[in-house]
């Protein structure tokens, strides 16, 4: 059976893309912010802030970045700004995280 690579299992424009959003997810603040939307659905900004111990502009960056890349979607509800995810497929990479570094 011939070996085929990544590039042709899953085509260039999909390997581009997972690669930004790789990329784009590769800080500790921001995958604590996927795996806490991961497992609470959706959250405000204020309760991510109270959980996750970061200033509130610190926090807003990372989440427009996330938005921006389609990983995050937005729902307002008066003042409140709800957060959810958008590629919940993305949550394997973290669980394979936590399952591939215990030895690190």
């Amino acid at each position: 059976m011939p070996i085929t690579t990544l590039n042709e299992r899953i085509g260039t424009e999909k390997l581009i893309r997972g690669s930004e959003m790789l990329r784009m997810a590769a800080h500790p603040q921001r995958l604590a912010i996927l795996d806490l939307l991961g497992r609470k659905e959706r959250m405000c900004v204020s309760d991510l802030v109270e959980v996750l111990g970061i200033e509130q502009a610190i926090l807003s960056q990372h989440l427009t970045l996330m938005r921006d890349k389609g990983l995050l979607g937005v729902e307002r509800e008066g003042k409140y700004s709800y957060y959810h995810l958008e590629q919940p497929g993305f949550l394997k990479i973290i669980k394979d995280l936590e399952n591939c570094c215990e030895n690190l």
